[in-house]
């Protein structure tokens, strides 16, 4: 296991420098130029001209991104051209609030994706049909989208759960950091009041990602376990005399390798879909950091924020193969 691990993570090097390069490279593609945003629509083409310079954007792409990495070797993820904040201090304190959302989600997605499967596994009939209709509906369905359908719905229109103003109510303070979570943290300080105040402001957006993403999980969690009810390995359990609960246990045992990959791909698909969440909910995760950073052309926080993002999900995937290895050691890599 050991061996594994450590050939996984040098094997991770490469991918994280493809990950600067694709990154430093694409960020540069976008619209805009940041030098003409800094210096003001009535700046003259001097003053630009200067701006650019001062940025370092007139000296050559190879230039750049070796500086660029450099920077990073040294745990520097750039500044904001635009705020004047280091990048990596942003990150730090905007990731435990994208971690908790799509943490809290990927709970319920897991849960609720495994538990759907089964229930269409043995029973069939209504519960199959109409997990069948909620998974083409949710995928049709945009998950900023479906955030602001709920908004207006609970919030606007029937005033049951708060609206879309961040992780807390506007009168409440945050607790003392511990771990970043607003509702661990409030448990830990023992404020209770504060420990419903957000949770309830989870709520909208926690549902908005679970119905958008819980639908590839049932699925596979249900095909997967019907196959081993209807395999050999079920058939000759039964003739052997074992009871269903039992049969059941070792088919869902069997199941588990690909829903466990699945379930880590779909972790790294929340750490894009919140983006937009965020966004609608304005969660001031880092999710809604980088979609400012997009229309300002703010190179550094967009490269700051797809590196930390393929370094989660470099982690997710190792501690997927992991559990798999672990679940079945018959497995090979």
């Amino acid at each position: 296991m050991l061996r594994f691990i450590q050939r996984r993570l040098l094997f991770a090097v490469p991918q994280v420098i493809a990950v600067t390069v694709v990154s430093f490279l694409m960020v540069r593609l976008l619209p805009g130029d940041p030098a003409y945003q800094l210096a003001g629509p009535y700046a003259t083409e001097k003053t630009r001209q200067a701006m650019t310079a001062r940025l370092g954007l007139d000296r050559s792409l190879w230039d750049q991104y070796l500086s660029y990495v450099h920077d990073i070797l040294r745990g520097d993820l750039g500044q904001s051209w635009f705020t004047a904040r280091p990048v990596t201090h942003e990150l730090l304190v905007r990731l435990p609030a994208t971690l908790e959302l799509i943490s809290s989600s990927m709970i319920i997605i897991v849960i609720g994706g495994v538990l759907l499967g089964l229930a269409v596994a043995v029973k069939g009939g209504w519960i199959e049909r109409a997990a069948t209709l909620y998974g083409r509906l949710a995928g049709a369905f945009p998950d900023f989208w479906l955030g602001l359908s709920l908004s207006y719905v609970f919030f606007f229109c029937l005033g049951w759960l708060p609206g879309p103003i961040g992780r807390l109510p506007v009168e409440m303070s945050p607790p003392q950091a511990v771990t970043g979570f607003y509702t661990v943290d409030s448990l830990l300080a023992g404020n209770i009041p504060l420990f419903f105040a957000a949770l309830k402001q989870m709520i909208l957006p926690v549902a908005t990602l679970v119905i958008v993403y819980m639908s590839g999980v049932s699925k596979m969690a249900g095909a997967t376990i019907g196959e081993m009810l209807r395999g050999d390995m079920a058939q000759y359990a039964r003739l052997c005399g074992l009871p269903e609960g039992k049969v059941l246990r070792c088919a869902l045992h069997n199941s588990l390798p690909p829903i466990v990959a699945l379930i880590g791909l779909t972790y790294g698909f929340l750490l894009g879909g919140v983006v937009l969440v965020e966004t609608v909910f304005s969660w001031g995760g880092i999710g809604q950091y980088v979609v400012a950073s997009i229309g300002r052309a703010d190179y550094f926080p967009v490269q700051g924020f797809i590196l930390v993002a393929a370094i989660l999900n470099i982690i997710v995937y190792l501690i997927v193969d992991v559990a798999q290895l672990l679940i079945d050691p018959r497995i090979e890599y």
